[in-house]
């Protein structure tokens, strides 16, 4: 299979979702525990003379929850043909605007994670698909 030829979304089911789930599907529920393409705003109001509307909602690929209204982390992810970190600033917006711990990035072949909650030591560090944390790690 050529990773290049996927889109975002095969991407996301083939490698990412497998990986968050884990091999035994001991890691994160995705029942209770993952949410895809979560939006999280319903966009900007845009005033323009007598007319208004609604500009673009923001939406994260992936919400990872501890338990119920207890977010833990973002994930970002690009298909293929963009590296690990590509989806990086744009995670840490989402993980900041929801306040949430950890950002990640994917392209089906890792995960580059960022730490918001660490004062020293390793803020960022690239981790590879099937050793992605589980909850109770993060």
């Amino acid at each position: 299979m050529n990773k290049k030829a996927l889109t975002e979304a095969d991407i996301r089911t083939k490698f990412i979702t497998p990986a968050l789930v884990g091999v035994d599907g001991a890691k994160w529920n995705v029942m209770t525990q993952i949410r895809e393409e979560a939006y999280f705003t319903r966009g900007r109001v845009i005033v323009r003379g007598k007319t208004v509307k609604r500009g673009e909602a923001k939406k994260v690929d992936y919400l990872l929850f501890y338990k119920p209204n207890l977010p833990l982390a973002v994930i970002e992810a690009k298909d293929n043909n963009h590296s690990v970190g590509a989806g990086m600033q744009q995670a840490l917006e989402y993980a900041e605007i929801l306040d949430v711990p950890f950002a990640y990035s994917s392209n089906g072949d890792a995960f580059l994670e960022h730490d918001r909650s660490a004062t020293s030591g390793t803020v960022t560090r690239e981790i590879p698909l099937d050793q992605f944390p589980s909850p109770s790690e993060l």
